[in-house]
């Protein structure tokens, strides 16, 4: 029931907001809120570490090397930041794809680790980074109570922190525990994992010496391939080739830079091999695709 009227209330956010198509960040809750009438083509982006509910539709989200998907009454979570390639395959006019996405406070899940049961500490089979799992009634109904609380000033001051505490501690004892804290055990594969994306992220445009990021994180160069492999579904070198061009992507969007400036600027030092991955990965050159987003 819960989450037929959590449903409704996304509709009422996004017709308010005047979004007939596409997505919104809604500034009280921060989180962001999608609706599709139609199936799109496949789309690249970053998730960073997030909560998904599917309210209505279903899409289909993944790695080159893995693809899962996700319908009404379902969740993603996704435990590190991860270049992935999805596509809305169930959403009609009169039942359009309608999805909240939830940030994780990574912080707050650490803070709140050392309280989690020793019994679910148990090993998952899966090490991959974006666990699907049904959504838990419970956790449907903190999530509408901390909309609701959003909407007013005082209890988006008081009540509404508390209510997000309680839904970062269910998804720490609920379906989707093993994915996060496999993230928050110290030292353990996914933790270590996370450290040598961050390096990557904040140094996205040096060369990746592969043998010098697992020395870095404690680990032999075979372990660090296979298991950066298993945690985000691509290698060390197309982790960050992905987000490179992502990131070249954004700019290319938000600045007036030369293409060859955005080239550089993200690690590569040719303007023709750029063009070249750019055009492979989002389906156009990257003048064309700059002239495009201009028109629209």
């Amino acid at each position: 029931m819960n989450s037929q009227i959590l449903l409704s209330h996304v509709t009422a956010l996004l017709d308010k907001a005047g979004v007939a198509e596409g997505a919104i960040l809604h500034a009280h809750s921060g989180t962001h809120l999608l609706r599709h009438h139609a199936t799109t083509e496949l789309n690249a982006t970053v998730y960073r570490p997030l909560l998904c509910l599917i309210l209505q539709g279903a899409k289909q989200v993944g790695s080159s090397a893995r693809t899962l998907t996700v319908g009404a009454g379902q969740s993603l979570v996704v435990s590190h930041t991860l270049p992935v390639i999805s596509r809305i395959i169930e959403a009609s006019s009169d039942a359009p794809y309608t999805a909240l996405v939830f940030p994780l406070d990574l912080d707050l899940l650490r803070s709140l680790a050392p309280a989690v049961p020793p019994a679910l500490k148990t090993q998952s089979t899966d090490p991959f980074s974006i666990c699907l799992c049904d959504t838990d009634p419970n956790l449907t109904d903190a999530i509408l109570r901390y909309f609701l609380q959003c909407e007013d000033e005082e209890a988006r001051q008081l009540l509404a922190p508390i209510t997000s505490r309680e839904i970062h501690a269910r998804l720490l004892i609920g379906e989707h525990a093993q994915t996060l804290q496999r993230l928050l055990w110290h030292e353990s594969a996914a933790s270590r994992i996370f450290l040598a994306t961050r390096d990557i992220q904040a140094n996205l445009s040096q060369t990746i010496v592969v043998g010098e990021l697992a020395a870095r994180i404690g680990m032999s160069n075979s372990a660090f391939f296979e298991q950066f492999k298993a945690v985000t579904g691509t290698s060390p070198l197309q982790y960050q080739k992905d987000l490179r061009l992502l990131k070249a992507r954004d700019d290319l969007r938000t600045s007036r830079a030369k293409i060859s400036e955005v080239a550089f600027a993200v690690g590569y030092e040719s303007s023709a091999q750029f063009s070249r991955e750019y055009s492979r990965k989002f389906g156009k050159a990257p003048r064309q695709d700059r002239e495009l987003q201009a028109a629209n």
